[in-house]
């Protein structure tokens, strides 16, 4: 899992996503000189920054960053999810990487629109940029990446989702539960979205670090084999980046698809994960 986030995390990827520009720029693999160079960075410290931050040298990320990766990751590690059961779903949810628990409110709830609720957020910084994290008493319950809507947008889109609950803005209250999250730490996610919704976003939950699945697959799993552009829809409304693995949804064709807080912070964290996945997947033989 992911490691202590400082300040210092906003400013990495604030250099892997100015890194993407370069390499898509290029018309071949760039060496360690010229990219750095391209960052204004000594090749020395660009690349024990850059290590630091995703595991791996800058020419193995690289690989992870091109885009043609997603048809990689669509050959090697596409998931069949399994088919859902028909009974519906659970009060407490399935686990996600064997420390994740969500709690779906009750179509009651989902009514009142979050009537009642109040919602603490702060804004702190991970490792794909600044966040906006929000949380109610039962658990997080957003998390929104900043770096291409800018923080207004980001408020806008993510308090609308509970369009009749309270704001107050306390980072103490939410920022060490995604923190602890991200460390692989128990969690609880507090979910406010409709059947369908919450559905989509179980089966997201199934889907592993390093693996990717397709929104045909998705749509399959929970029993709607027709609703692909419904379940893309709903992907697309999940109130929690990362920790609700959006990102890891893909075209069947091997392309990136869309994602709602910007296709370079997608790009960058299924990136991470495939450095992460292979450093461990070495280490183990």
């Amino acid at each position: 899992m992911l490691g202590t986030m400082t300040v210092e995390d906003r400013y990495h990827f604030q250099l892997i996503r100015r890194a993407i520009d370069c390499i898509d720029a290029a018309d071949d693999t760039m060496s360690l000189e010229a990219l750095a160079q391209e960052l204004g960075m000594s090749p020395h410290h660009f690349q024990k920054v850059f290590s630091k931050w995703a595991g791996v040298s800058p020419k193995r990320f690289q690989q992870y960053l091109t885009l043609g990766h997603a048809k990689t990751l669509m050959a090697d590690k596409h998931r069949l999810l399994d088919v859902a059961n028909e009974a519906g779903l659970s009060s407490t949810g399935r686990l996600h990487d064997l420390f994740l628990k969500w709690e779906a409110m009750s179509p009651g709830e989902y009514a009142r629109k979050g009537l009642g609720v109040k919602i603490a957020y702060g804004w702190c910084d991970t490792p794909f940029g600044e966040a906006l994290a929000m949380a109610t008493p039962r658990g997080v319950c957003g998390l929104g990446f900043t770096t291409e809507l800018g923080r207004d947008a980001s408020f806008e889109d993510m308090s609308a989702r509970w369009p009749k609950a309270t704001f107050h803005e306390d980072p103490d209250a939410v920022i060490p539960h995604v923190e602890a999250a991200m460390k692989g730490h128990a969690t609880q996610l507090h979910l406010m979205g409709g059947p369908f919704q919450i559905k989509v976003w179980e089966a997201l939950l199934s889907i592993d670090t390093g693996e990717v699945t397709t929104y045909s697959d998705i749509a399959t799993a929970i029993g709607a084999p027709k609703a692909v552009r419904a379940v893309a829809t709903a992907v697309g409304k999940n109130p929690i980046g990362w920790l609700i693995p959006c990102h890891r949804v893909l075209r069947k064709t091997g392309g990136l698809g869309g994602y709602h807080w910007g296709l370079p912070v997608k790009r960058a964290m299924l990136a991470y994960e495939s450095a992460q996945s292979d450093t461990l997947a070495a280490g183990a033989e």
